[in-house]
């Protein structure tokens, strides 16, 4: 037990090395050249400053992962899942937006007809190791294999949660296009994505789409996959306007004055998939807590929420269901219409949604309840 928290220490060493102790300069990996205020010598930066996180700091954070004792980390049973099918998803209607939680951060779309990825990850670990990182509390609910044919893969950034390698590699040869922030197209390459198929975007930029467009908004968050390349691809979230719906979908962010500029170019947004999960108070910049992400979902003029990145990976100190149950009760207190799907669950833009609080019954001394909004 002792090797496995000491070699996952390495890990987290790695990753926030990615963003605190890298120094180096080198050029970012893209063909495009930014335009924006955010890129200097070689990196990307916030719109607003961050803490700079102190040696002292970073070793607090390695003391409390090796001895800190967490409590109920991931869940004792199988968790509920609807399990989907290729045949399901065609049949579903072609005249509107059709939603589907598939766990943590990755959405499948069904757009007019069209089917499009929001972070997919499908592996077993969000981890550069296939034998040791985070594992899933849960499968996903079809495998890509078992996926139809996909038009768009949105990406927010590159961290392992939010960016699979093993994902993207299934996915070259039934997708269309990947969107994806700028710098993140050079590591496509290497994993086989043909260039023609992915379009980079910085903060701002907008693509057309048959049923609208398609815009990359600013986080407050960073990027990395290892110790060389902290902060040369950037990191943002995506808008989606579609005849007449419209969905906000976050990435990771720490919460920050940009979700009122989003909502004011934007909004109203008909959902928004808001970043409710892993924030400590240790790194309170690049993740929310659930009182933040309320308040992101209106600064940006949401009607229905939902939450994710939560359920599925062990990525904090916090108890797994504790996003779930504190969002719900911060909700209910702003009158906030939140949508807290199963993984698989498939709901319409437009119908009766479900606030179900499925993961009580997983609780200890909790029962699930629902209630039903208009």
């Amino acid at each position: 037990m002792k090797v496995i928290k000491w070699i996952c220490l390495i890990i987290v060493i790695l990753f926030i090395g990615a963003c605190t102790v890298n120094n180096s300069l080198a050029t970012v990996g893209t063909t495009k050249v930014p335009t924006q205020s955010h890129f200097e010598n070689g990196k990307f930066y916030n719109a607003e400053p961050m803490e700079a996180n102190s040696f002292s700091k970073v070793a607090g954070i390695f003391v409390r992962f090796l001895m800190e004792k967490k409590v109920d980390a991931a869940p004792e049973q199988a968790l509920p899942m609807n399990t989907l099918t290729r045949e399901q998803l065609i049949d579903l209607n072609n005249d509107t937006i059709h939603v589907i939680k598939l766990g943590h951060s990755s959405i499948l779309l069904k757009v007019y007809g069209e089917f499009w990825l929001l972070d997919p990850v499908f592996a077993e670990r969000a981890s550069p190791f296939q034998f040791m990182g985070p594992k899933r509390f849960h499968p996903t609910p079809i495998t890509i294999e078992q996926l139809p044919p996909i038009d768009k893969v949105l990406i927010s950034h590159n961290h392992y949660d939010h960016l699979d390698k093993h994902s993207i590699k299934l996915l070259a040869n039934k997708t269309k296009q990947f969107l994806v922030p700028l710098g993140v197209a050079s590591d496509l390459e290497k994993w086989g994505i043909q260039p023609n198929k992915i379009n980079e975007f910085d903060w701002w930029q907008e693509q057309l789409t048959p049923f609208g467009f398609i815009a990359f908004t600013p986080t407050k968050h960073f990027s990395g996959r290892a110790i060389s390349d902290g902060n040369k691809s950037l990191w943002g979230s995506w808008v989606i306007s579609a005849k007449e719906h419209s969905l906000y979908f976050s990435g990771d962010s720490g919460y920050f004055t940009g979700f009122k500029e989003i909502g004011e170019r934007y909004g109203p947004f008909d959902m928004t998939f808001i970043e409710t999960g892993a924030y400590d108070k240790d790194w309170p910049d690049v993740h929310m807590t659930p009182e933040q992400s309320v308040q992101a979902h209106i600064d940006l003029k949401g009607k229905i929420m939902t939450p994710v990145h939560n359920g599925t990976f062990d990525l904090a100190f916090h108890a797994w269901y504790e996003p779930l149950e504190h969002v719900q009760s911060i909700s209910n207190e702003q009158w906030i219409q939140l949508h807290t799907p199963i993984v698989g669950e498939i709901w319409q833009l437009g119908q009766p949604h479900q606030t179900q609080r499925w993961w009580q019954a997983y609780m200890p001394k909790y029962t699930s309840t629902i209630i039903t909004a208009e």
